[in-house]
């Protein structure tokens, strides 16, 4: 099994990336993808139409993924097992985004008070 961080969450519910590490270059072939997290290739486009991830296309339309969408793979169908219904998924990623966009927007105001308080001094 591989463990990658998720807490990073690009696009309106896809993951957003803080830094381009290699856990977020898509580099990764469908075909790898299937290998790593024992999915069809039909599952994964499958997902991918319901918006749970979003795979860059290369210049010929071939998907290429990140470690990131693997892991974030590997928690969908795990949660579909449970018998979560995508639309459920979908909305759970969402909430997850928004709480990281709002948690990253209230560390950039404190960071920003913070250093006009310490010019202040």
């Amino acid at each position: 099994m591989v463990y990658i961080n998720k807490n990073t969450l690009q696009r309106e519910d896809a993951p957003v990336a803080t830094n381009e590490s290699y856990l977020e270059k898509k580099v990764i072939s469908i075909g790898t993808v299937c290998e790593l997290t024992g999915l069809s290739e039909r599952r994964i486009r499958y997902y991918e139409e319901r918006k749970l991830i979003f795979p860059e296309r290369t210049n010929r339309g071939i998907r290429k993924y990140s470690f990131t969408d693997v892991e974030r793979l590997m928690d969908i169908a795990n949660k579909r097992e449970e018998g979560i219904q995508t639309a459920e998924i979908r909305k759970e990623y969402m909430k997850e985004k928004k709480y990281n966009e709002r948690t990253m927007r209230e560390q950039v105001i404190r960071g920003q008070l913070n250093a006009y308080f310490r010019t202040r001094e």
